[in-house]
């Protein structure tokens, strides 16, 4: 990695600001055009919400397959050059997104968009914002890093908005499912174009490591690594972490489904339900940043308790509402705490003592388990969906969610509980 002192006021600014840039338009192709126009994502594509869970479940099973393998590849080759293969070929795959090809041509596109976000781009990504974020900073550095991406994907999803606006003509009465296609199309040009725009920026922006490998590292082995996940995976800790992320990340992926609630709920229209999803999002940078804050203050595992409790309720106060300015404030309040959560979390890294050589490796083990919700939350909430239309659907899945929630809570107090023991004297 490079060394930060040897690195002007400017150029570190820079570094920062392409990491974070970067760290989310890798992820725009598979996931923004679904989060923000998942009604004319369906209506293009011919899809159900069904077939669409079942794309984004196989881009979650290659997924889990790769991030362990790229916590260990993290941990010893460049972080630049691998982030720049990765955006490079996730950029390819938006080319044949373009073409709206067959739902078995998006079961290879997702899974191989399951390999390319993840196996040289994640503990990458995770390994440098731990290092710039210190010891005592971590939560300030994660919220730094979540932050920035959502106010990217915020401004990205608003510009995305404003493209499939203009392309779709007042009057479209006689074409209306093909000007929705072709204004689709611009948008996933649209991300396709950044996304190389990314991998350009990393190469000229971020230097090239110049630190060696330990001597330790270089004669790790095979059984050395799968000790280090045995060795992982057999700590409470670790799993308890694994978990919280796991509650978190199905939580931020019943998001993708507030602007289709938003139109078959609260009755908006694509462009409305889409921009709603939008403006939610751009709470993002200041909600992560105030949670890094905080949890730098109280202690990460504490105010992630706080932030699930507050998601349980939130997502059962869904149920019984009919009020729609109740609902539409009740989004926000979801995505804030949401958002908060998953800034943070990371943080739990330093709270639990993870040495720092084997960062890599405990954040793909941790992944691994964190982010299976790639593989089952989609396909599961898109049967919810699709066998009830309506409020009877989102009512279960807000059910499923806010159980859910508890789980990260009931987590979260488990980690808090040791981090208080060991400030007691013996």
């Amino acid at each position: 990695m490079y060394s930060p002192k040897s690195i002007s006021t400017s150029h570190r600014f820079l570094i920062v600001f392409t990491i974070v840039f970067a760290g989310e338009i890798i992820f725009s192709l598979p996931f923004h055009v679904a989060r923000f126009f998942r009604p004319t994502l369906l209506e293009v594509f011919s899809l159900t919400n069904t077939e669409l869970g079942d794309v984004f479940g196989i881009y979650g099973l290659m997924a889990m397959l790769a991030y362990f393998p790229g916590g260990a590849i993290a941990d010893r080759f460049s972080a630049k050059n691998l982030m720049i293969i990765s955006l490079v070929t996730t950029a390819f795959g938006g080319v044949v997104f373009m073409q709206v090809p067959t739902i078995t041509t998006l079961y290879l596109l997702f899974g191989y968009w399951g390999i390319t976000t993840i196996l040289l781009f994640w503990a990458a990504m995770i390994k440098i914002t731990r290092i710039w974020g210190g010891e005592s900073t971590q939560g300030i550095a994660f919220g730094i890093l979540d932050g920035g991406r959502g106010l990217v994907a915020a401004t990205i999803a608003s510009i995305s908005v404003l493209i499939l606006n203009s392309s779709i003509p007042l009057e479209s009465a006689f074409n209306a499912s093909m000007d929705k296609t072709h204004a689709l199309q611009y948008v996933i040009a649209f991300y396709t174009c950044l996304t190389f725009i990314a991998a350009v920026l990393i190469y000229f922006i971020i230097p090239s490591s110049n630190e060696q490998r330990s001597s330790s590292t270089e004669e790790a082995t095979t059984i050395d690594v799968l000790k280090n996940l045995l060795e992982t995976i057999r700590q409470p800790k670790i799993i308890a972490q694994a978990l919280i992320v796991l509650s978190a990340y199905c939580a931020y992926k019943g998001l993708d489904y507030f602007g289709l609630y938003a139109s078959q709920v609260l009755k908006l229209d694509d462009i409305a339900s889409a921009k709603l999803v939008a403006d939610a999002s751009f709470m993002r940078p200041i909600v992560a940043i105030v949670a890094g804050l905080i949890a730098d203050k109280l202690q990460p595992s504490r105010l992630i308790s706080i932030m699930f409790g507050v998601l349980a309720a939130s997502y059962l106060c869904f149920i019984p509402n009919n009020q729609q300015w109740l609902l539409q404030a009740n989004i926000f309040i979801t995505f804030i705490f949401v958002f908060a959560v998953r800034a943070v979390y990371f943080a739990l890294l330093a709270e639990s003592k993870i040495s720092g050589a084997i960062t890599g490796t405990a954040v793909g083990t941790i992944s691994m388990i964190g982010y299976t919700p790639d593989i089952f939350f989609a396909p599961i909430a898109g049967r919810i969906l699709d066998a009830n239309a309506g409020i009877a659907g989102f009512t279960n899945l807000f059910v499923l969610m806010a159980a859910i929630s508890i789980i990260g809570l009931i987590c979260a107090l488990y980690l808090s509980k040791i981090a208080d023991e060991k400030k007691v004297p013996s």
